[in-house]
């Protein structure tokens, strides 16, 4: 297969977010849509966050900037497979993207999908 210099503005790839139930863990899943963000910005998300992580372990006042939410709020911009929790499906807009990344864990379950996407994972030796 060829490469393409001009692909799609999006991917899909899937979420999973492991959520508390009765006093143990249920793991969900759903596809996320992810903007193909350029390397210029992926690179400034990475720093961002690395400033953040570091502020957090010296036990500094955080002043990056970003958050679990907005890096999730700036990369999703569509899914499959989310419901109502009676079988109906959730359309993708503004105020269900607000509601959906108000959910516990969910926005940091959102980033981690998406930066493993951008990483190739080493086969088992």
């Amino acid at each position: 297969m060829s490469f393409v210099l001009k692909s799609s503005s999006s991917y899909s790839w899937p979420v999973t977010i492991k959520t508390p139930d009765n006093g143990a863990r249920k793991e969900e899943t759903f596809d996320a849509r992810f903007k193909r963000l350029p390397q210029s910005r992926i690179n400034e998300i990475q720093v961002l966050v690395q400033k953040r992580v570091k502020a957090i372990q010296d036990g500094e006042e955080d002043t990056s900037g970003v958050t679990d939410q907005s890096i999730a709020d700036e990369v999703l911009c569509g899914w499959d497979e989310v419901n109502d929790g009676e079988g109906e499906p959730v359309p993708f807009n503004a105020k269900t993207k607000k509601e959906i990344l108000e959910i516990p864990m969910l926005a940091s379950a959102i980033i981690e999908a998406y930066f493993d996407s951008l990483v190739e994972t080493k086969k088992g030796n």
